[in-house]
């Protein structure tokens, strides 16, 4: 048994509204907004991959009542770190003062912290601190900049700290997947732009997150309809309405930022999940569903209960 007992999140201060991506681009605002639901999304200035995960971690170990020296492991996971070698992980355990213990990296984009999740919920004897921290700025704007990636990408960090006896959310059971057929769909290069084929991408991600998330739910007995909150990787609004759509269940039970904040990758589904439970909480025995898709292909869903 395991449990979620706090998460954080940290975004960089500066704004970067459609406006001013469209611009570098030729791109319309409201062209943008209206292909991907965003709005605006934050650039990090100063702010390292390895400055704003250790932000937000500080700020899951606050809100679960752990304090660092606790930690048995951290895990981090991200697609855009700037090293082949060493991954943030270790950075970001030795800024926090736990050198030492295990620092895991996923090199996972937009599914990682999904996947740190579930494997943090299968190995957690003691507080395991998982981050996903992303510096997409630094990759989407990379000449020559690509209209269809540009406009979609922001930073930022969320965490979570899983925990094997207390928390708010209990784990109850997870699905994971991946499929190499489609590396080449989406990948990044060591110091090229982004590749995306956006049909492709769109295509398999509206089939294999609400299969993946039905598998999870038929197998705990449970129906899409009986969930009231769903976090989701925060890759575009038009995918966050068909996978809804698809469920058959509200799209307003998906919990949505991406109009502020963009696509932050691994980032995105924790940085959702830290707002949303920062604000109105759920009844106990409610399920709550996590669920992300990205480059690999990788995806998969984790359902958990909120707990008294």
């Amino acid at each position: 048994m395991a449990y979620l007992a706090g998460f954080g999140h940290y975004l960089p201060p500066r704004v970067v509204t459609n406006a001013e991506i469209g611009a570098r681009v030729e791109s319309d605002p409201a062209w943008i907004l209206n292909v991907s639901g965003i709005e605006e999304r934050r650039f990090a200035d100063a702010e390292t991959l390895v400055d704003m995960a250790v932000k937000a971690g500080e700020v899951a170990l606050a809100s679960a009542g752990v304090t660092a020296s606790e930690l048995e492991m951290v895990m981090v996971a991200s697609g855009s770190a700037p090293l082949s070698f060493p991954g943030p992980a270790a950075p970001v355990a030795e800024r926090l003062g736990v050198a030492g213990i295990p620092a895991i990296d996923l090199p996972m984009a937009s599914a990682g912290s999904l996947f740190a999740l579930a494997l943090a919920s299968r190995l957690a004897r003691g507080p395991i601190l998982v981050i996903g921290a992303e510096r997409m700025s630094s990759v989407v704007e990379r000449e020559p900049l690509e209209k269809g990636i540009a406009i979609l990408f922001g930073d930022g960090a969320g965490a979570c700290v899983m925990h094997p006896s207390r928390g708010f959310l209990k784990v109850i059971d997870s699905e994971l997947a991946s499929d190499g057929a489609f590396a080449e769909d989406l990948k990044l290069e060591h110091g090229q732009p982004l590749q995306m084929n956006g049909r492709v991408v769109i295509l398999q991600a509206s089939r294999k997150i609400p299969a993946v998330i039905s598998t999870v739910l038929i197998r705990n007995g449970r129906t899409a309809s009986e969930v009231p909150l769903y976090l989701m990787h925060q890759a575009n609004q038009n995918l966050i309405d068909r996978v809804a759509q698809a469920l058959g269940v509200e799209p307003a039970r998906f919990y949505s930022n991406i109009r502020r904040y963009g696509n932050t990758s691994s980032a995105s589904m924790l940085i959702a999940a830290s707002e949303r439970f920062a604000s109105e909480p759920l009844p106990p025995g409610s399920p709550v569903v996590f669920a992300a898709f990205g480059a690999g292909f990788h995806w998969g869903a984790l359902l958990t209960e909120t707990y008294a």
